[in-house]
């Protein structure tokens, strides 16, 4: 017997359904900029915007060293998606894993092609470390005295 779904319950999973909350893995096939790419999983597309970073815009300083850091890193790759949440433009919000359980947005940072993005990820210690370390150590964007975020 099948019980109906009562008042509050309703709003409840209508919540729950568009939360993305579900892990899948996909396919790299697409690397927009430093810190957004396309991952084709099950036959559709979706564009993935890297969870607390913020690389330089494509006609910025550094912004194709960026773009080509995160091509060498995920382009042709298979790679697990953990999502946080949707954008305003639509985009899926996530954490990028490779196969080998590297966290992408972790490489960016320490490698020095973006900034930990204070305003999305205010508690996040590890980017916090890893963006000081890459300025302590003038690595990628860092090279630069005062580099111009986004």
């Amino acid at each position: 017997m099948r019980l109906p779904l009562l008042p509050l319950q309703v709003p409840l999973l209508l919540l729950l359904c568009s939360t993305p909350a579900f892990s899948f893995t996909g396919l790299v096939v697409s690397v927009k900029d430093g810190d957004t790419i396309e991952v084709l999983s099950n036959g559709q597309t979706t564009k993935i915007r890297l969870h607390g970073i913020d690389c330089p815009e494509k006609r910025q300083a550094y912004g194709y060293r960026a773009k080509l850091a995160t091509a060498v890193l995920t382009f042709g790759q298979a790679v697990t998606i953990h999502p946080h949440e949707k954008d305003k433009y639509g985009r899926l919000v996530a954490d990028v894993m490779l196969a080998d359980e590297t966290n992408v947005n972790h490489i960016l940072v320490k490698q020095g092609w973006c900034w930990w993005y204070r305003k999305y990820a205010p508690r996040d210690t590890v980017l916090e470390q890893l963006e000081t370390d890459a300025r302590e150590g003038r690595k990628g964007l860092w090279v630069d005295p005062q580099p111009m975020p986004p």
